[in-house]
Order: C-alpha cells, then structure tokens, then sequence
C-alpha cells in the first residue's frame, strides 16, 4: 500500500460522512465535457455543476481521440447526453512540445522508447480545437441533435473563449 496511504485515509474519512443521494448513471444536465487532465481545471466547479449533472472525459489536451469518440457515443445513447463542450486551456503543456520532443524527452529520461504511443501534442491550440468539434460532428455514430461548443479556460482568470460556437 506505500505510497497511497494519504488518499486512501482520505476516502475512509469521506466514507464516514458519505450519504448516497441515489443519483443516476444518466447525465441530469444532458451535457459531457471533454477536458484536459491538468489539475487546475475544475470542470463541475467552472461550470457551475454538481455530481450527477455531467460526464466528464479528461485526458492530456482534452483530445478528441478514438476513445473519447467512443465513450461519447456511449454518453449519447446511453446516458442521457445531448450536448458537449470540448473545453482545452490556457497554459498547456500539449501546446508546448511536439510528438517527436516528448519522446525525445521520455527516452532520454528513462530509456523508454514510446514511439508506439502518439501523445496528440498541440502545435496550434484553436486549429486542433476547431478539428476536434468537428469530428465529434462529423462522427456518423452522433444525432445530429447533439450540440457541441469548443472553448478555451483561461486557468488565470477562470473564463472561458468560446472559440467554436454551439
């Protein structure tokens, strides 16, 4: 268990005071979130949400990848969701490196070789914003009523550009 013994105490306390509210699996707000992974964004929070109202898909970039296409069709036809916010940020490290640097970067540091992964680095923030709408709104899996918005969180004043419109 080393390592984790701080977050795992935490959650024996949040336990103790945990009450299930019986929320359900569905998405209460219609809407899913697709985020970067960064620590300082705060998806529910920024968006005035709370548990139960949005599902959120975060990984390095906030990506529109395959498997984000996927569990969005899934969040569609499943779990209640009819709009999405591809919401990218300012200050991302995805923006600052290409592909070939953070391999570069990994095998130098460690001696891995990950040439098998493609890390989806950003070299024009708006332009990989603008694609990835669009190929949620492309994909033939997607309604066509489902409504998708692309902006950017400025993770210094807590607004967000909305760069593609809804």
């Amino acid at each position: 268990m080393s390592g984790f013994e701080d977050v795992l105490e935490a959650n024996a306390e949040y336990a103790r005071h945990f009450t299930d509210r019986g929320l359900p699996g569905r998405a209460a707000r219609g809407l899913a979130v697709v985020t970067c992974m960064d620590s300082r964004i705060s998806p529910l929070e920024l968006l005035g949400l709370t548990n139960g109202d949005a599902k959120i898909l975060r990984n390095a970039g906030a990506r529109v990848t395959d498997d984000v296409l996927r569990t969005l069709v899934l969040a569609v036809h499943l779990l209640g969701v009819d709009r999405v916010m591809v919401l990218a940020h300012t200050d991302c490290r995805m923006t600052t490196a290409t592909d070939d640097d953070v391999h570069r970067t990994i095998v130098e540091s460690s001696g891995i070789d990950t040439r098998s992964i493609e890390f989806h680095t950003i070299a024009d923030q708006r332009l990989t914003l603008q694609q990835d709408v669009q190929r949620i709104r492309s994909s033939p899996y997607l309604t066509g009523g489902t409504t998708v918005l692309g902006g950017i969180y400025d993770v210094r004043t807590g607004r967000i550009e909305v760069v593609v419109p809804g």
